[in-house]
């Protein structure tokens, strides 16, 4: 006799997918250990998308600073990489308990493939959050900008309804909304403000650049799972958009990074080679364009999120030395 799977604590009936004259997609093999599958829920190829922002607003902050505190730019990474993480947490637990992720045809998720108990992945999310919490209130203690809190806290609200609360912003088409603005410009320009005491030109443009690679990513996610997000109503851009136009969308993001670095190739001397990036996302914007296949979109995500790495660092240290 087969046993029937249970649902997590507080899961909401799931929709069957023939009921919809739809197959269920097969499920990628998960990982094999525990501490395996919390690596994977955290989604460490998305840590670029945390530490890039922190390299560009550290470079343009010794534009006009020499002193650059070195424990505040610790701090600055503890919290973007953090919220990141609690961001990731969080995402899993709502889409599984919503039943969204029932449908994915990427790497399986801790609570809707039912390797952690939902709750468990909550408790992660929360701890994450507050880790990114608590290093924000250090930063505010030591430059006195209590200011800073209120960003923060905004910064963990919009993380946590992406996807989660009754009405998430994820499902409206507004994702990459949060990412351009919160691991773009207030991730960027933030990181400038607490090392300098103010924010120059160079950080908002870099925080362009650096919100526009992360939409990148996100629509190469997104452009993923346009079918199985259409069949539990998850409004993504590339839903509403479709699957040609968003193609072209993330090239559009990559070229505003490269117009911006184009720029800034006329002010510093090292700027231009950062074009080097050009070997990761030139195979990744002909793979967008061409690809058929959930795993050829995966490769354009993680060639991506690499080119968003090096762009960061890279710019980075052409602003500072």
């Amino acid at each position: 006799m087969s046993k029937t799977k249970k649902r997590p604590s507080g899961h909401p009936a799931r929709v069957n997918a023939a009921s919809r004259g739809a197959a269920t997609p097969a499920k990628p093999a998960g990982p094999k250990s525990a501490a395996g599958a919390w690596i994977a829920g955290a989604r460490l190829r998305t840590l670029p998308l945390a530490i890039a922002p922190v390299a560009l607003g550290t470079g343009a902050a010794m534009v006009d600073t020499v002193d650059i505190s070195k424990l505040l730019v610790a701090l600055c990474l503890l919290v973007a990489v953090f919220l990141q993480i609690g961001v990731n947490y969080a995402n899993d637990y709502s889409d599984g308990v919503r039943g969204t992720d029932d449908f994915r045809v990427g790497p399986p998720r801790l609570t809707g493939s039912g390797l952690v108990p939902a709750k468990r992945v909550l408790a992660a999310a929360i701890v994450f959050f507050g880790l990114a919490a608590i290093a924000g209130v250090v930063i505010t203690v030591i430059t006195g900008q209590y200011w800073l809190l209120a960003v923060g806290a905004a910064a963990i609200a919009a993380g946590w309804f992406y996807t989660g609360g009754k009405h998430p912003y994820g499902y409206y088409g507004l994702g990459e909304v949060f990412v351009f603005v919160f691991f773009g410009l207030v991730a960027t320009a933030g990181t400038t403000f607490i090392l300098a005491g103010d924010v120059n030109d160079e950080s908002w443009l870099a925080g362009i650049a650096a919100g526009a690679i992360a939409c990148a990513v996100l629509m190469a996610n997104n452009i993923r799972d346009i079918e199985q997000d259409k069949l539990v109503k998850k409004r993504t851009l590339a839903v509403l958009i479709g699957r040609t136009a968003s193609r072209v969308v993330y090239v559009v993001w990559i070229a505003i990074a490269y117009a911006i670095l184009w720029f800034f190739t006329l002010l510093y001397p090292k700027a231009p080679l950062v074009f080097f990036t050009l070997l990761l996302t030139g195979p990744a914007i002909i793979i967008m364009l061409t690809a058929k296949k959930p795993r050829e979109f995966v490769t354009v995500l993680q060639l991506t999120s690499l080119f968003g790495l090096l762009y960061g660092i890279g710019l980075g240290l052409a602003f500072g030395y």
